[in-house]
């Protein structure tokens, strides 16, 4: 099992970036976590497999704190699974009300919705990867 990072260092992290998604916009919790390079000690390629698990868990933590949790979907453009009953539909109404679509099978289109990340001057000062593109 490879140990999530410090949450008290990594979470504010990923809350931090998920701040700048626009309204309208969606970000990906891959995209999320390809901006956040693996913490001290950790090897890079099981980082890689896992970051986007991680960021995840500090999305479920962030329901209900003002940050934009829902402006964050899964790399088919869907909603994921969320731990509390009707978060899914309150997730596709949050985005809905901001103008974004979803197609029949309940999939965003990210070439129209999707996020670029944010300034790369943003990004190197706070010690940021540049991001990985939406598919």
């Amino acid at each position: 099992m490879f140990n999530p990072p410090d949450p008290d260092t990594f979470n504010p992290i990923v809350w931090q970036i998920v701040r700048l998604i626009p309204y309208g916009r969606v970000s990906s919790y891959g995209q999320i976590a390809s901006m956040i390079p693996a913490p001290p000690g950790y090897d890079p390629l099981r980082y890689g497999h896992v970051r986007a698990r991680w960021v995840g868990t500090a999305m479920r933590l962030s329901v209900g704190s003002g940050i934009p949790w829902h402006r964050v979907i899964n790399s088919q453009g869907t909603i994921s699974n969320l731990p509390f009953p009707g978060a899914r539909e309150e997730q596709r109404r949050l985005l809905e009300a901001e103008g974004v679509q979803f197609d029949l099978e309940g999939r965003v289109d990210f070439r129209r919705f999707g996020w670029e990340g944010p300034p790369e001057s943003w990004l190197q000062e706070h010690g940021l990867l540049q991001p990985t593109r939406l598919r």
